[in-house]
């Protein structure tokens, strides 16, 4: 994929590499920015640098389309990082959906390290706290691409599929479409996600493990959405605890079933 040259979140990859290189002088700044530049094209992705409402600095990685139909931002489980998304955002890419994953400060290295975890001391916080990172990512959307005028679609797995119903009421002028895995009242006010997807106008899919217990408390937060433009998807095959069950390597009987029935809402809502 070719390095996308998207205004400040190309500066902002730059700013970053060329401070990890140490100064440089003025004669050779241009050098450095190409040798930067060849340095990216060798990669899907750019790094994101986002600053949340309380001023923690969120790491992302933006994978970009040539001509996107939709912004997806992908939002991680419990213990895990942005790189949740390494296996997954390149695919919506040629999809033809650019996508965000970032680093929530709710989260650990199971698939990866986690920068925000990190920026933080390591410190376990509640969920509820990374709220303010997923909010991050959607203001950091809106400035990069301003005016935003592509539907922004927000995806949550496990404990950030029930956050994203909150983000999407407080982003609903510009979220055409909320995707969850496994979503379920995870937070301390346990009828939380219920209340905001109350509230949530966009088409919503939600699926989850081939289990009975998250497949019921995925349809207890899917029933309290409005209207009819939403589905549940219950794998008939296998299926996984979060996102996960669109990784081959961690839901191989699966992943293509689950993949077939998020696509087919992709297309619904930014063909």
């Amino acid at each position: 994929m070719r390095l996308p040259m998207l205004r400040a979140a190309t500066g902002l990859a730059m700013t970053a590499l060329l401070a990890a290189c140490g100064p440089v002088s003025g004669s050779s700044v241009e050098q450095a920015n190409i040798q930067q530049a060849l340095a990216l094209q060798n990669r899907d992705w750019v790094p994101a640098a986002i600053k949340t409402a309380d001023q923690i600095p969120v790491v992302g990685k933006l994978y970009s389309a040539a001509k996107p139909k939709a912004i997806i931002i992908l939002f991680h489980q419990a213990g895990s990082s942005k790189d949740e998304y390494n296996s997954i955002a390149p695919r919506l890419v040629k999809l033809g959906y650019t996508a965000l994953s970032i680093d929530q400060r709710a989260g650990g290295s199971l698939f990866g390290d986690n920068s925000t975890v990190a920026i933080i001391g390591g410190k376990q916080v509640p969920f509820e706290d990374a709220q303010n990172d997923m909010q991050g990512a959607v203001d950091w959307v809106r400035e990069q691409y301003h005016p935003l005028k592509l539907p922004l679609i927000l995806w949550g797995s496990s404990y950030s599929a029930a956050l994203v119903f909150p983000v999407a009421v407080d982003n609903a002028d510009v979220v055409k479409g909320v995707l969850a895995f496994s979503p379920a009242e995870y937070l301390d006010d346990n009828a939380l996600v219920r209340k905001a997807a109350a509230q949530v106008k966009a088409p919503v899919f939600v699926t989850s493990a081939k289990d009975a217990d998250e497949i019921a408390a995925a349809k207890a937060v899917l029933d309290a959405v409005p209207g009819t433009d939403k589905v549940q998807f219950v794998p008939k095959i296998a299926g996984v605890h979060g996102s996960s069950t669109l990784i081959e390597a961690r839901d191989p009987s699966g992943a293509a079933e689950n993949w077939a029935a998020v696509e087919a809402f992709l297309k619904h809502v930014a063909p």
